[in-house]
C-alpha cells in the first residue's frame, strides 16, 4: 500500500512562536509568566469555539440519519475534523494551563489531550460513524471474524516459512490491524474517503494485488491446511463477481497479502526488538501508514531510533493521528521510531481490545 491518508488533510493548526521580549535572565524570566499568561484566555476561548462546533456538527449529521436524509459526500470529514480540533485546542489550553489537566478517561486518551467529561460526545461520535460506515447491503459477514483474520494469517505465515510459535504472533497482529482499520467491524464502507472499503480498508489495486499474490500462495497452504483452502473455495463461490472487499474473507485475505504477508518472514527479528505487542502491531500499522520509511528503519539495523524528517511522510503522520493534536505537536519537524509508536496512542485501546479478542478466539 502506498503512504496512506484520508481525501482531506486533517486541520491545520499554524505554530505560534513567542519571543521572550527583552534582553538577560531578569527580564526573560518576567516574560515568559507574562506570555504564558496571555496565551491562556486565548486557549480557553479557542477550545469553546471547537467544542462548540463539534456539537453542532454531531447534532446535525444525527438530525440528518435520523431524519433518513441524504448526506453529504464524505460525510465523516467534517465531523471528524471537529472532533481532532477538539482535542488539539484541549491541548493547547492545557499546554498553557496545565492545571486544566483532569482525570483518566474510558478511551485511553492522554488526560492532557481530552476533558473525561466530553465521553459522551465521543461515544455519540463513534455511534455516528457506524451509520455513516455501515457494509452495502449486499455486504457478506462472517459468523467468525476473528478466527477468520488469526487463521489466514497463520496459514500465510506458515506458508512463507514461519514456525509455529511465530505464526502464532502473526495471527495476533493481524488481529490488531483488524483492529486498527475498522474498530473490529466487517465489510464496512468509509465515511471520510472513497477508496478505501472493506474489512481491512483496502482500495481496489490493493485488493487486486493481494489476490494475485494469494493465487501463487495457495497451492502451498493447500499441502498442509487444506480445509482452510476448502473454506477460501466456498468463500471465493460466494462472492461471485461482487467486490472482493465486501466479502469478509475474502477482504482480509487479500489485505493481509497486499501489505503484511511479506514482513511476515521478519517477525522473529521485530519482536526481539519489539517484546511488547502492541508495539508490534504499531509497526504492522507503520506499515499500512508510512509503508517505505517504515520498512528502512526495520532494514536499518536500530530501528527504534531510526528517525523520520521527511516533511511528507510527517504530514502522513499527521494524518493519521499521529502527532496531530496540538500546536507543540504539530511543531515537530522530525521523530524516531520509538517517538511516534509513543506518539500513536490513540491506536492503544483498538489494540487492546484486538489482543483480548484474539486471546479469547484462541482459548475457543
Amino acid at each position: 500500500m502506498s503512504f496512506r491518508g484520508p481525501t482531506m488533510l486533517a486541520l491545520s493548526l499554524a505554530v505560534v512562536l513567542a519571543s521572550a521580549g527583552g534582553v538577560g535572565f531578569i527580564s526573560a524570566a518576567v516574560a515568559q509568566p507574562a506570555a504564558a499568561e496571555n496565551k491562556q484566555p486565548d486557549a480557553l476561548a479557542a477550545y469553546n469555539s471547537a467544542l462548540s462546533r463539534f456539537k453542532s456538527i454531531l447534532r446535525e449529521r444525527r438530525a440528518q440519519i435520523d431524519a433518513k436524509q441524504a448526506l453529504p459526500n464524505l460525510p465523516g470529514q467534517a465531523v471528524y475534523l471537529a472532533r481532532n480540533d477538539v482535542i488539539s485546542s484541549y491541548k493547547d489550553l492545557t499546554d498553557a494551563q496545565p492545571s486544566r489537566i483532569g482525570r483518566s478517561n474510558k478511551f485511553g486518551m492522554p488526560p492532557a489531550y481530552f476533558d473525561a467529561d466530553n465521553e459522551p460526545l465521543i461515544d455519540e461520535y463513534l455511534k455516528v460513524f457506524e451509520v455513516m460506515q455501515a457494509p452495502p447491503a449486499n455486504a457478506q459477514n462472517s459468523a467468525t471474524p476473528i478466527k477468520d483474520v488469526a487463521d489466514l494469517a497463520r496459514a500465510i505465515a506458515r506458508a512463507k516459512g514461519l514456525d509455529a510459535a511465530n505464526a502464532e504472533i502473526a495471527a495476533r497482529i493481524s488481529v490488531g490491524m483488524f483492529y486498527a482499520e475498522t474498530n473490529g467491524y466487517q465489510n464496512i464502507g468509509n465515511a471520510r474517503s472513497n477508496k478505501y472499503k472493506g474489512s481491512y480498508q483496502t482500495g481496489v489495486p490493493e485488493d487486486q494485488s493481494g489476490q494475485r499474490k494469494w493465487a501463487a500462495i495457495k497451492s502451498s497452504i493447500a499441502a498442509f491446511d487444506p480445509q482452510l483452502i476448502a473454506r477460501d473455495d466456498k468463500e471465493e463461490a460466494r462472492a461471485g463477481s461482487m467486490d472482493r472487499r465486501y466479502n469478509h474473507w475474502t477482504g482480509v485475505r487479500n489485505g493481509l497479502m497486499n501489505a503484511h504477508a511479506e514482513l511476515f518472514t521478519q517477525i522473529p527479528g521485530i519482536v526481539k526488538t519489539l517484546p511488547d505487542p502492541i508495539d508490534q502491531m504499531k509497526f504492522f500499522e507503520l506499515i499500512q501508514i508510512v509503508p517505505s520509511p517504515t520498512k528502512s528503519a526495520l532494514r536499518s539495523g536500530n530501528l527504534l531510533a531510526y528517525r523520520i524528517s521527511d516533511p511528507t511522510v510527517m504530514g502522513y503522520l499527521r494524518n493519521n493521528s499521529v502527532f496531530t493534536f496540538g500546536k507543540s505537536d504539530r511543531a515537530r519537524t522530525s521523530a524516531t521510531m520509538r517517538e511516534i509508536m509513543d506518539g500513536m496512542w490513540l491506536f492503544n485501546k483498538k489494540f487492546e481490545t484486538a489482543l483480548s479478542k484474539y486471546e479469547e478466539t484462541k482459548t475457543r
